[in-house]
């Protein structure tokens, strides 16, 4: 069994650090990197790719409502044309900071509330989908599992891949507990490398209460800025290479 681990990193901004990136790009095989909506500036974005370059580490743009000060993690009223446009302004910008950094954006994963969103609403999953496919045929998208955004992309042969998440929780229909109600977030290694092994295994994610829901995964992400992150990714890695998991990046080096 193969699977990729991937982060949100490049979320600081000016002297404002969060997570500790050179480390967690020490341990994933993918890494989606603010481009200037929900955090990061120039400086920032050109740092943790050349970091990722380092690392021979995947990278991928992760965009998101033009919110620093709610971390993207609110809705922010928007017409799904200017959603669109909005991505595409931001992955263009990483683009060109990778291309500086000598790497190249291989993929699209929309952050947190845009993330979200996208997940359940189609018509801002077909103007993503759509934003991405103009930019360039070659990038993929990596969406949350059992989402909108994947049929979206698939709609449009955009390549596709599917994530689940170490450190959130789950409600019965495969989304993520939102983060201000109990259980949105697990911050214990063990429990996380638990439920892991046990999804690699059967395909189905638990859910507290209810049966657990069946999904789909290329990738298993692991939050940069959450308390704990580099150990609990460390573990993760090693845990699961010890059971026989093979990680690995979702798309070529």
């Amino acid at each position: 069994m193969r699977i990729d681990l991937n982060s949100d990193l490049g979320e600081g901004f000016g002297p404002w650090v969060i997570g500790d990136d050179a480390a967690m790009l020490g341990l994933v095989t993918s890494a989606n990197i603010a481009c200037g909506g929900h955090a990061s500036d120039p400086e920032t974005m050109f740092r943790t790719l050349r970091l990722a370059a380092e690392n021979g580490v995947i990278v991928g743009a992760h965009p998101g409502y033009n919110d620093p000060a709610g971390f993207g993690r609110r809705v922010i009223p928007m017409a799904p044309a200017e959603v669109g446009r909005m991505v595409a302004a931001q992955i263009g910008s990483l683009q060109a900071l990778a291309a500086m950094a000598g790497t190249s954006v291989r993929y699209v994963k929309p952050h947190g509330a845009l993330g979200n969103l996208a997940g359940d609403d189609r018509a801002v999953a077909n103007a993503i989908a759509a934003a991405v496919r103009a930019i360039s045929p070659d990038l993929a998208i990596l969406a949350i599992s059992g989402t909108e955004l994947e049929h979206a992309a698939r709609a449009v042969a955009i390549p596709v891949f599917s994530e689940i998440f170490a450190d959130r929780g789950y409600l019965p229909d495969g989304r993520l507990v939102p983060r201000a109600k109990p259980g949105a977030m697990i911050h214990d290694p063990d429990a996380a490398v638990a439920r892991l092994l046990g999804f690699l295994e059967s395909g189905l994610m638990p859910v507290d209460g209810c049966d657990p829901v069946p999904l789909v995964a290329h990738s298993i992400c692991v939050h940069g800025d959450s308390p704990g992150a580099v150990e609990m990714a460390r573990q993760i890695r090693a845990r699961l290479s010890a059971a026989g998991v093979t990680i690995a990046a979702f798309l070529p080096a």
